[in-house]
């Protein structure tokens, strides 16, 4: 269909597409943790993940993310999608990848350090808020079981709010 059949226009919601990447290894997760000087999430753990470039599809993002970021590489696969409501255009869409560590070990990163967590520990971590969450829909999740889909924003009081459509 071209794209003037699509009803693409400014003054509807938009989304910036972001993908965001857990690997694990046995009982532990790849996580970042963001250097002291960074604009956002400094000094807190996130997974791993960037922006969908143009002309990019998400898979390769992601596997292009995972590169850039620790020189790895992993058998990567869709455990879910995220509406990030911002309250406002653009919002995001996160979409979330987990694979299987398959060796070698991350290369440093100007994004933070690199670091294999136990997934037992990291609600004790300064995390990225909504990391927790995230990750445990991802642990709960198989390779053939379907990707989540949850929608997150700011109430009127400031806390985050994660709704997934298959709980809530």
């Amino acid at each position: 269909m071209p794209v003037s059949e699509q009803g693409v226009s400014r003054a509807r919601y938009t989304l910036v597409p972001r993908v965001l990447i857990f690997v694990r290894r046995g009982t532990r997760v790849l996580l970042l943790k963001g250097a002291p000087d960074k604009r956002l999430w400094a000094g807190k753990y996130n997974g791993l993940g960037g922006h969908v470039e143009p002309g990019e599809d998400l898979l390769s993002a992601a596997r292009r993310e995972l590169a850039e970021e620790a020189g790895l590489e992993a058998d990567l696969r869709l455990c879910g999608t995220v509406i990030v409501d911002t309250g406002q255009t653009p919002g995001v869409g996160l979409f979330v990848f987990a694979g299987e560590w398959t060796g070698g070990e991350p290369r440093p990163s100007a994004e933070g350090r690199l670091e294999w967590v136990e997934t037992s520990a990291v609600s004790s971590l300064p995390c990225v808020e909504d990391l927790p969450v995230l990750l445990d829909a991802v642990l709960r999740r198989g390779p053939g079981d379907p990707p989540f889909s949850a929608r997150s924003f700011y109430d009127a009081e400031g806390r985050l709010r994660l709704f997934f459509a298959d709980r809530d």
